[in-house]
């Protein structure tokens, strides 16, 4: 089994995110998942919904801020294992290019 997840942490403050954001992505390193960061957050794979979890609990922890808001969204795929690059490769072949484009 696979599950893939999106997360979004981020502590509620005026300015830049960017130093706590990369704190709760190195969080990650602590677990045996894979990931990729975007601009809209970061997309988490693990083998099961337990390391998965605890994953983004350490992400969710590794952040400083009197709030922080932690955005889980979670395809968990019982019947078969499937990557994240998969999902992506399927719509990339519907659209016969690449789903991206430069302005």
């Amino acid at each position: 089994m696979t599950v893939i997840a999106m997360l979004s942490v981020a502590p509620v403050v005026e300015g830049s995110m960017a130093s706590e954001v990369a704190k709760a992505v190195a969080a990650l390193d602590d677990f045996d998942v894979s990931y990729e960061t975007n601009p809209m957050g970061t997309v988490v794979e693990a083998d099961d919904v337990d390391t998965l979890l605890a994953a983004v609990a350490a992400a969710h922890k590794a952040v400083d801020g009197d709030r922080v808001s932690t955005f889980l969204k979670i395809d968990d795929k019982r019947t078969r294992t499937q990557r994240a690059s998969e999902k992506v490769d399927r719509v990339e072949a519907e659209l016969g290019r690449a789903a991206r484009r430069e302005r």
